[in-house]
């Protein structure tokens, strides 16, 4: 059984939206697998964006509210307490010793009755608050189930938004859908195409289609959630003296303002540089100084270096 979308987030069944939110960021900001090693941090980050994807959607919510972790199962015209009603029947049967089949009897409505240690039940009567009482023709609707698949987009497209081409294998043979991807998305967001799953059965409503967004590895951007963190090459006298560097980024060239005497490891903060955010803040770009020397020096650079050896007190092995 899945775990409780509320504990997987650590709040209260009543926690408004802003709760919901504070607690899917710090969570999701201790187990992102760019953060947290630990084998399990991957599964346990997909487990939380999907827990904060439904409760964040107040339609899905209330239908999880409503009908748990069968919720994307259940036909939208359902009456949760029916359901809730029926479901509970058929565990008190099942703690009473098990229940089979009795193919071939028929109740009075005609429809096939459930034989539970001698006592016979209609089902058209058990299921029948499932449906908003209807019979016959209800009996036979079946929402179609839902899908989820993977689709992999680069650091750029995650950035500017992309569309994909998809092809999807069903029992009614398969389909190609056009995909939108909005800008901003994050590894592990899920993206939900309503009426893109299985087909419903007796004209109920199709499933829901899942695409679950992974990042690709990119030669130059490390990413951190909305964040971005990238290596920054200088050399020498420009980590001495402080430079303006221009860099790369997703959105296009941008000045880092590298301050005098800076070292390597050093991070600098290009806000806002990050990964979009259509509901908030954009992520930011750090850029991490790495100093580099040349590799063969030229007669006068090998002098200066020489000059500078001589008359510089830096030391930067001292304590002081």
């Amino acid at each position: 059984m899945a775990r409780d979308f509320y504990e997987v987030l650590g709040v209260a069944r009543d926690a408004d939206q802003s709760e919901i939110q504070r607690a899917y960021r710090r969570l999701a900001r201790r187990h992102h697998p760019d953060v947290n090693k630990d084998p399990a941090a991957e599964e346990r980050f997909k487990e939380l964006s999907e827990a904060y994807d439904v409760l964040s959607d107040p339609e899905q919510r209330k239908r999880y509210d409503a009908f748990g972790e069968d919720f994307r199962r259940v036909s939208p015209d359902v009456d949760p307490t029916g359901w809730r009603q029926s479901r509970a029947y058929a565990g008190a049967g099942a703690r009473r010793g098990g229940a089979e089949w009795s193919p071939g009897t028929a109740g009075p409505s005609g429809g096939v009755r459930f034989t539970d240690l001698g006592e016979d039940v209609d089902l058209e009567d058990l299921l029948g608050g499932m449906f908003g009482g209807r019979r016959g023709a209800a009996w036979g609707r079946v929402q179609g189930s839902d899908h989820e698949t993977e689709v992999q987009v680069t650091v750029e497209e995650a950035y500017h938004g992309t569309h994909r081409t998809l092809t999807i294998s069903g029992a009614e043979g398969p389909r190609t859908i056009e995909v939108t991807i909005p800008p901003g998305v994050v590894d592990g967001q899920r993206i939900r195409l309503r009426g893109q799953g299985g087909q419903g059965i007796g004209g109920a409503q199709p499933g829901d289609l899942y695409l679950v967004v992974r990042l690709a590895p990119h030669p130059r951007y490390r990413v951190s959630g909305r964040n971005l963190e990238m290596l920054l090459p200088l050399t020498p006298w420009e980590a001495a003296l402080g430079a303006a560097v221009e860099i790369d980024t997703p959105g296009g060239p941008a000045t880092a303002n590298v301050p005098a005497g800076t070292s390597s490891g050093r991070r600098l903060r290009l806000k806002g540089r990050g990964l979009p955010n259509r509901r908030g803040k954009p992520g930011d770009l750090f850029a991490e100084a790495q100093i580099r020397v040349p590799t063969s020096l030229s007669p006068e650079e090998r002098r200066l270096f020489e000059e500078l050896g001589k008359v510089s007190s830096f030391n930067p092995r001292s304590r002081r």
